[in-house]
């Protein structure tokens, strides 16, 4: 079933990185680093959202990571290291932490559910000053970013949610693939880690900024 009017919104699952983080200058910074490191070529913002995916080996081996020569896992870790050296300098998206008490004041439940470490995951939601509005927080138990699609079946279950009721909200085409296995409904922000074109494929509403989330009546959803 697809969520009509908010007041059909029982409980929302947020993404984290890119869609309630601004972490995506971060992304292509501590990347850029490591693809000079290596004598290959840097990415723009643009270059970057049109080919960032998921499973991010994918996406090292498109921009140029040979594994052949390296493992994957050493530049998987190293890239976790120089962007957790750094993550401290991001902020929050415009207009994150109005939309989170809008939402608040409405009684919908609120969750996170990324393919951040989960302890890594815990202390940016303390440092930002906002795990108080999540009911519950789901990150992976590793680097690696693989999906989240196991630990968002584990939340619904874990909490007895009725996925028909649930609106899941992220920046990235995987986040639609997850919520299509989950059987939510999905909303997806163009401000994050892909862009605006290649979310548009996906079917589902696409915004540029968190404030629409508020507008009850978005084009072609509420």
């Amino acid at each position: 079933m697809e969520i009509k009017s908010i007041n059909q919104i029982k409980g929302i699952i947020w993404d984290w990185n890119g869609t309630l983080l601004n972490d995506t200058q971060l992304a292509v910074e501590s990347m850029n680093g490591m693809l000079c490191k290596r004598g290959l070529p840097v990415l723009s913002i643009g270059q970057y959202k049109n080919v960032f995916t998921f499973p991010v080996i994918d996406y090292y081996q498109t921009i140029g990571f040979d594994f052949d020569k390296e493992p994957f896992e050493i530049p998987a870790l190293e890239f976790i290291d120089r962007y957790n050296h750094m993550v401290w300098n991001c902020s929050l998206h415009e207009n994150t932490i109005e939309v989170l008490n809008y939402f608040k004041n409405c009684g919908i439940r609120q969750f996170i559910l990324s393919a951040m470490k989960q302890e890594t995951l815990d202390h940016c939601l303390e440092y930002f000053q906002i795990g108080h509005f999540f009911e519950m927080v789901s990150g992976l138990d590793d680097h690696y970013a693989n999906s989240k699609l196991d630990i968002g079946g584990l939340l619904i279950r874990d909490l007895n949610l009725d996925p028909k009721e649930l609106l899941l909200i992220g920046d990235t085409i995987h986040d639609f693939e997850v919520a299509s296995e989950l059987g939510c409904s999905c909303i997806l922000v163009s401000n994050g880690h892909q862009s605006h074109e290649r979310l548009k494929s996906t079917g589902v509403p696409v915004i540029e900024d968190l404030s629409q989330l508020k507008n009850q009546k978005l084009p072609g959803y509420f």
